[in-house]
């Protein structure tokens, strides 16, 4: 069984582009930064920086919705390959090509800007950094189709 699940950071916006195709296929690349256990002689724990790659709807999510800083939890399968690079050296890749996206900061979090920042809109219109209710929760409205989630 090939699945992975991670929980990092992006080190920078993702970079979406499209297939040349009769229908453009989103592809987005990104790098999860992912903390290793902290070590007792060591304050910091030392990332691995882990290449991901989403296609179709995934890849067209991760252009709206993921910025740089923000910590996410990814779900998918290890890709392995082979290239030959412009110097004609065999190389080896190695992606995580992902199935689902999570989110893993509040939202108050990335408005803050501790993680890139976010002003889009949802497809309700509301803003999404509005202010949850007493309660914790935020009001959805009930004419969104699923699709339309940002979830």
């Amino acid at each position: 069984m090939n699945t992975v699940q991670l929980i990092g950071r992006l080190t920078r916006a993702p970079e979406v582009r499209y297939s040349q195709g009769t229908i453009p296929l989103a592809v987005a690349r990104y790098t999860l930064a992912v903390n290793r256990a902290v070590k007792k002689d060591n304050e910091h724990p030392e990332a691995d920086f882990i290449s991901c790659v989403a296609f179709g709807k995934n890849g067209e999510f991760a252009e709206k919705w993921l910025k740089k800083g923000m910590r996410i939890g990814i779900e998918g399968r290890i890709q392995t390959g082979t290239f030959t690079d412009k110097d004609g050296i065999k190389r080896k890749s190695f992606d995580v090509i992902v199935n689902k996206h999570h989110f893993c900061d509040s939202s108050s979090t990335v408005e803050n800007g501790s993680a890139g920042g976010r002003e889009d809109k949802g497809a309700a219109g509301t803003s999404m950094g509005s202010q949850p209710a007493m309660d914790g929760f935020y009001e959805v409205n009930e004419n969104m189709d699923d699709d339309d989630l940002p979830f």
